[in-house]
């Protein structure tokens, strides 16, 4: 059986914390459901501002999966913060990055989803868009790839599957949500685009020889009632 180790988000302490305003680690049930529908045993590692346990972390798992989550500080591809930068975590970002190095290093997979997808091109060298009204394509208009208040059970826009891509079991033409503000600028050296929106948006990027992986849309928000997207979880957990 497939040990996957989720990176834990967390909610630091401010007034509008919930349990008590205590900071909490945590992570999304439906990573965890989807992740078990297809065989894996799960289990949540923490943000540790001791860097040196990380190797340790990921001896324990077989795959390793990020989330969702805060912007990722633009401190991470030498930028500075623009007006529309949303919420940043800098310790969480410090730690991912650390444990998306010790994956490669230790051979083992990875799948980022949203700010995972982005921050796994960060970490390889890459940059983004602090918000996506700020990538202009002059051939097509921007799509709106924030869906909120639209729920993720709901897809809402289109994207385009490359069919060599190790998402070549999507249909070319795919339909996804999509809850990002932020977006891949410069691809890192290391990563292929394989599925692209039609104003051009990168929305999933992979290196196939690394075991690496990136979604922009959220698989887990409809894995229970769309089979492709299930097939996703499937085929990081069983073919990665």
């Amino acid at each position: 059986m497939t040990t996957i180790g989720i990176l834990g988000s967390q909610y630091l302490s401010t007034p509008e914390l919930p349990f008590h305003q205590f900071p909490v680690t945590y992570t999304r049930t439906a990573f965890i459901d989807a992740l078990q529908s297809v065989g894996a045993t799960v289990i949540m590692i923490p943000i540790d501002r001791d860097l040196d346990k990380l190797a340790d972390y990921i001896k324990l798992v077989d795959k390793v999966l990020l989330t969702g989550g805060e912007d990722v500080a633009p401190l991470f591809y030498g930028q500075d913060p623009h007006p529309l930068l949303g919420n940043i975590n800098p310790e969480r970002d410090r730690f991912e990055i650390a444990a998306i190095h010790e994956v490669i290093k230790q051979e083992k997979a990875l799948l980022g989803v949203c700010r995972g997808h982005q921050l796994l091109n960060v970490a390889l060298g890459g940059t983004l868009y602090q918000d996506v009204s700020l990538y202009r394509n002059p051939e097509v208009a921007t799509l709106k790839h924030m869906q909120a208040p639209t729920k993720s059970q709901f897809t809402t826009h289109f994207v385009n599957v490359a069919p060599t891509s190790s998402l070549n079991f999507l249909p070319e033409t795919y339909h996804v949500n999509s809850y990002h503000h932020q977006m891949i600028d410069r691809l890192a050296d290391d990563l292929t685009t394989i599925v692209t929106a039609s104003d051009g948006v990168i929305e999933a990027v992979e290196n196939k020889a690394k075991r690496l992986l990136g979604v922009q849309w959220h698989p887990e928000g409809t894995w229970d009632t769309i089979s492709d997207e299930r097939t996703i979880f499937d085929f990081f957990v069983n073919q990665l």
